[in-house]
């Protein structure tokens, strides 16, 4: 890592344990001579003026520090996209597979990061693109996953999905879920979906209570092309990204989903290991 100068600071809205972190925070960086880039909702934690959009505090940092949960911490992958930023997350309650580091740690830890005393986890991301009538009419990233869900309460919808222009099958589910490694903790858990090992290069699609019992969750390679053709009439499907932007489908639209060419660069201390955070997540029992 640089000599860290400048230090991007993210926070989760609307949190008591934010607004009482982030003021002393702050504090302590400044102490260090170290520039710092708020978005709205810290500087407004901070008591500061100047706060900026999500998507510009990264420009210029050499750290992103980012207080919430993994929520917090998908906005600001998203933001950081593109940049070989490593990003410091701060669980400020909550499950928190991503967002490791607790409060009580987040002095010692990030000490140990001034120092060099720290490991990247590279977690790359997914791209999707929304195809509609043979143009691309929506792109979007995601480190978590990309999911195609009804809208209605009881209906089914039909989904035709392709691997490399082979057919997998037409799901007809609630939806279907396109999550990367790192999004195997997430929705595609809940789903059904296996645990996959932040290194391991490949995409998992995990259907949502599919109508077949033996409609199974899949993995298949990173470099995989899935196709998901909405055969649902217009805005019965919806698109979500990470579970936080997204835009209704319409029919025959072809969501088409590729590993990205951008990775986050997650700060880890160096004794956390993977099976250590699901150990303590899923409590699985002690060493």
């Amino acid at each position: 890592m640089p000599v860290i100068e400048t230090v991007g600071l993210v926070s989760k809205p609307h949190t008591a344990k934010a607004a009482e972190v982030v003021p002393s925070l702050a504090a302590w960086l400044s102490a260090r001579g170290i520039t710092l880039r708020m978005d709205d909702v810290t500087a407004a934690y901070a008591g500061r003026t100047g706060g900026l959009s999500r998507n510009e505090v990264p420009e210029g940092c050499q750290l992103i520090v980012v207080l919430g949960g993994d929520g917090t911490l998908l906005s600001a992958a998203r933001a950081v996209a593109g940049r070989e930023i490593p990003v410091f997350a701060v669980n400020l309650g909550g499950l928190g597979f991503l967002a490791t580091v607790t409060v009580d740690e987040l002095y010692p830890a990030l000490e140990g990061v001034f120092r060099g005393e720290y490991r990247i986890g590279l977690r790359r991301m997914l791209h999707c693109d929304v195809v509609r009538s043979g143009a691309t009419v929506s792109r979007y990233e995601a480190l978590n996953d990309v999911v195609l869900t009804k809208t209605s309460i009881a209906r089914l919808i039909d989904l035709e999905t392709q691997a490399d222009a082979q057919l997998v099958c037409v799901y007809k589910a609630d939806g279907l879920v396109v999550s990367t490694p790192t999004g195997s903790t997430a929705y595609s858990l809940s789903a059904g979906g296996p645990i996959v090992f932040p290194s391991v290069a490949c995409l998992c699609l995990t259907p949502i209570s599919p109508h077949m019992l033996t409609n199974r969750p899949v993995i298949v390679p990173a470099e995989s092309v899935i196709s998901v053709r909405n055969r649902a009439p217009d805005g019965e499907t919806y698109l979500t990204i990470d579970g936080q932007v997204g835009e209704p489908l319409k029919h025959d639209d072809v969501v088409v989903c590729r590993s990205s060419s951008n990775s986050i660069h997650l700060v880890r201390p160096p004794e956390l290991r993977f099976f250590d955070v699901l150990r303590e997540k899923l409590r699985w029992g002690a060493r």
